[in-house]
């Protein structure tokens, strides 16, 4: 299976996010500069975590019109599976490849701590390996991490089932505890948490397993596991 992780300028969550797909679980990864072409028989592309252009403008604006994102969004209508974490949820909603915006927090500070997601859509290609229902213990860090759509866009988020991820408790203002969503297909997921910081013992001594199921339902969209 292969796997690109797209580095931008002031990324710096990339190599956690290379750490876990190539040394955890086992994935033929690699970097791929946002400048440069992905190559076509790539298998699965994540947009990973950081300050891509140092959130100049708005956080994700500018990265959103990197030369790379042109072929993320042709890799995006033939239904191949994309991440976005955090930085890379910024990206995919200033592309437009996601519905919402990222507003800064309500607090108008940064994040950085563990809260609990509750799964709400189970069919996408980084859910399919939880229960409806089921808690995530996960770490966010964030400074423009509160989701905003408005009532038209929730109804339409809600009817077809594009919400994948939300809050617990409210940790940041984002509207209706949204903490990730999917595009109406479901193979384009974004979400603020950071699964690539809880998917190991030593960092997530409470519930590891929780975490990895991200990641198992890439692999297991992809056939890897059964």
């Amino acid at each position: 299976m292969k796997v690109g992780v797209v580095v931008f300028p002031g990324s710096n969550c990339d190599r956690d996010m290379y750490h876990v797909l190539k040394d955890v679980f086992k994935t033929d990864t690699k970097y791929y500069w946002h400048e440069k072409p992905l190559p076509k028989n790539i298998d699965a592309i994540i947009l990973p975590g950081g300050f891509s252009y140092g959130d100049r403008l708005r956080a994700g604006a500018i990265a959103a019109n990197s030369p790379v994102i042109k072929d993320v969004q042709k890799m995006a209508d033939k239904g191949i599976p994309i991440l976005g974490v955090c930085n890379g949820f910024q990206i995919l909603v200033e592309s437009g490849l996601l519905p919402g915006v990222l507003l800064k927090n309500r607090s108008l500070n940064f994040m950085c701590r563990w809260t609990n997601l509750v799964v709400e859509n189970n069919k996408t290609p980084f859910s399919n390996q939880f229960e409806i229902g089921q808690k995530i213990p996960i770490p966010i860090a964030n400074g423009e991490g509160r989701y905003y759509a408005d009532d038209e866009t929730l109804q339409k988020l809600k009817k077809y089932n594009q919400i994948v991820f939300r809050y617990v408790e409210s940790v940041n203002g984002s509207s209706n505890r949204i903490a990730g969503v999917c595009n109406e297909d479901g193979n384009v997921v974004g979400m603020m948490p950071h699964p690539e910081r809880a998917v190991e013992y030593e960092i997530n001594p409470t519930d590891n397993n929780a975490s990895t199921l991200i990641f198992e339902s890439m692999l297991t969209k992809m056939g890897v596991y059964n």
